[in-house]
């Protein structure tokens, strides 16, 4: 039987990303969906962006949309995210893409443009970056950037008691649209937790591979999760985002 993994945020984690799906040791006819933002931190953005085309070569690969994935669309078109972009990792990735050809970039442009804002499998689970804020779901977000910019559903879904029962008025609607929703984007280590965590029907897979922590990757229906080493050992002469 085939499976699907969830893969968090990478951020240009490029041996950290193979030796994760080594680990996973996944068959021919398993999904990937990964949750976004591919680039800025380690050194090898780049990398990782051709590593994923070639990935989707041997799997099915569904793959969203991050912020930062969205500020390097930005800047391959020639348009600049702004000094923001290059404090929070983009120098980085920058920097990995001057080996690139303009053609090269061109390929991996395309990569960016083809990115899904958010996607729903036909059975009532949402994968999506950041987040969403309208109540009748991501498709009907009113503002452009909020499904890889939005930590308010996260939010909500800490802050929502346990114990309140889903016909209860007070129940957060955006939480009944969904069985099960996976995001990345808010690390988990900024809560002391170095593995996935999961709040109401809200799982949060991006476990700090930009800072000190590690990619995770989790079989949608059971559950199991790998990982991989802590990233920064893996670039031991680097920072990443730790500034």
């Amino acid at each position: 039987m085939s499976a699907t993994y969830v893969i968090g945020d990478i951020h240009g984690a490029l041996k950290a990303l193979q030796q994760l799906i080594k680990r996973i040791a996944p068959a021919k006819e398993d999904t990937f969906i990964f949750l976004g933002d591919y680039v800025d931190g380690w050194s090898e953005s780049a990398g990782v962006v051709a590593y994923l085309m070639e990935l989707e070569q041997q799997h099915r690969c569904i793959f969203m949309k991050g912020n930062h994935d969205a500020w390097c669309e930005l800047w391959l078109k020639g348009i600049s995210p702004g000094e923001l972009w290059l404090k929070q990792g983009g120098s980085a990735t920058v920097k990995s893409y001057e080996a690139l050809s303009k053609e090269q970039k061109q390929v991996h442009l395309a990569f960016y443009n083809r990115l899904l804002n958010f996607y729903e499998d036909g059975q009532q689970r949402l994968f999506i970056h950041g987040g969403f804020t309208s109540l009748r779901g991501p498709a009907n977000d009113r503002y452009e950037g909020s499904w890889y910019w939005d930590r308010t559903l996260w939010e909500l879904a800490l802050a929502t008691d346990k114990r309140l029962h889903k016909n209860s008025v007070y129940y957060p609607e955006r939480l009944l649209l969904y069985e099960e929703i996976f995001i990345g984007h808010t690390p988990t280590i900024f809560y002391n937790e170095f593995m996935p965590m999961k709040a109401m029907n809200v799982n949060n897979i991006d476990t700090g591979a930009a800072y000190t922590g590690k990619i995770s990757a989790m079989n949608i229906n059971t559950k199991k999760v790998w990982q991989s080493d802590t990233v920064q050992s893996l670039y031991p002469n680097e920072k990443g985002r730790n500034i």
